[in-house]
């Protein structure tokens, strides 16, 4: 179980941090925050790293209207998405 966040710490993703908009956002709706805290951190990445992937401010504020709906109805992964680039692919060791 995850602990309560605080308006200083709600936890960020793998490689991403929480950037600020979105931190907004969740702060605004406490059972889309709710469903962040509950996420493990590789999702929450990739919700961080859906949003930041958007090439222009209107698409960006799109998502995170569209993420904290989704976050808010139980939804733990942005749909559609293949994945963050930016975490390193780690191989499984065989010992």
């Amino acid at each position: 179980m995850s602990q309560a966040p605080t308006k200083n710490k709600i936890s960020g993703g793998v490689v991403h941090d929480l950037p600020a908009d979105l931190k907004k956002a969740l702060l605004a709706d406490a059972k889309a925050l709710a469903t962040w805290e509950d996420i493990t951190p590789l999702a929450r990445n990739e919700w961080i790293c859906w949003i930041e992937s958007a090439k222009k401010a209107e698409t960006r504020t799109h998502r995170i209207e569209w993420g904290c709906s989704s976050l808010n109805e139980g939804k733990r992964r942005p749909c559609c998405w293949p994945g963050c680039p930016h975490r390193e692919r780690g191989t499984r060791s065989s010992a």
